[in-house]
């Protein structure tokens, strides 16, 4: 079969297809073209490599002693700038109000509850028991309000409270029709 040029070409054909047996250039790229887009999905940008020497050009340019330009940057502007270059902002702030949970809800609903997530602008959290699992939904406006009070700007569009987790009582081969238990559990 290896002498023969049709049979050989129809297996690396075949194998080219099902994408197994890609050359390690095709692996390479493929996986740049993913970090390249994950990286723009995170609002990372990249200069072209003129652009690049022109900044460095004028870098040392200006590396005169008392030119504009070379008094020490604070290290927080450069956090923030770091920050805002790779979109990690808006996670940052997210984890700060978390941690100060206590501080921005109160005691008493800080005692009642627990922030479990936050995606896409959607908060979730835990309450202690149905009770409060149902003060909190009737509440999630006004907690709503504080969160994005905290931020200085509305990142939490929605609050998702979900209840204690209770026993499952619909297992096994038979099961009774009714009320079932009731909130016992919180």
């Amino acid at each position: 079969m290896a002498d023969d040029p049709d049979g050989a070409a129809s297996d690396t054909s075949d194998r080219d297809e099902a994408g197994a047996a890609s050359s390690p250039h095709d692996l390479a790229r493929q996986a740049m073209e993913r970090a390249r887009a994950s990286a723009r999905l995170r609002g990372a940008y990249r200069t072209s490599p003129t652009a690049g020497r022109r900044q460095r050009e004028e870098k040392r340019r200006s590396s005169r002693p008392f030119a504009p330009g070379r008094d020490p940057a604070a290290m927080s502007e450069a956090v923030d700038a770091l920050l805002r270059r790779m979109g990690w902002t808006e996670q940052i702030e997210i984890s700060g109000v978390m941690s100060r949970w206590r501080e921005v809800v109160g005691d008493q609903i800080a005692d009642h509850c627990e922030p479990l997530s936050f995606e896409e602008g959607v908060l979730t959290v835990k309450a202690s028991s149905t009770a409060w699992a149902t003060q909190l939904g009737i509440m999630s406006g006004q907690i709503r309000h504080r969160i994005n009070e905290e931020f200085g700007r509305e990142i939490v569009r929605e609050l998702k409270v979900s209840g204690p987790t209770a026993r499952s009582w619909t297992r096994g081969q038979r099961t009774v029709r009714g009320r079932g238990p009731r909130d016992t559990y919180g």
